[in-house]
């Protein structure tokens, strides 16, 4: 498993071929679609997120897909819509946006990503916690 620590700052698109650990800040893309993303304690991302896997541990701005399955741990933040076949929310995680299930969401979360990136992350002053 890859990891980008607490101290990198990474911007552009992201993409790769094994499972990945963010500790770090990430703006732009992040593309891993045969493999998990987790965002640790300490991630940041302000992307657009598709992986086959996505555990959010720390805060994401921006849409979620997963062609497996989505799991937003207590601790987790998403400023953004969610779509993936199996979601797990954690008591006490905040996502603030959409969500689509089913067999088609996350082939449909793709499209409507691609869509939506050129819209604006949410700032951060705006998302109300708990």
């Amino acid at each position: 498993m890859a990891n980008l620590g607490k101290s990198i700052v990474f911007k552009g698109d992201l993409t790769g071929d094994e499972d990945l650990e963010i500790e770090g800040r990430v703006e732009g893309q992040v593309k891993l679609p045969n493999h998990q993303l987790t965002i640790g304690a300490h991630g940041r991302v302000t992307a657009q997120v598709e992986a086959k896997n996505v555990v959010v541990v720390g805060h994401v701005s921006g849409n979620v897909t997963a062609s497996e399955r989505v799991e937003v741990q207590a601790s987790g933040i998403v400023d953004g819509d969610i779509a993936a076949p199996r979601l797990l929310i954690q008591e006490g995680a905040v996502v603030n946006g959409s969500i689509q299930m089913g067999a088609a969401a996350a082939q449909s979360g793709a499209q409507s990503s691609e869509k939506a990136s050129d819209k604006p992350a949410p700032p951060e002053a705006a998302r109300k916690t708990g």
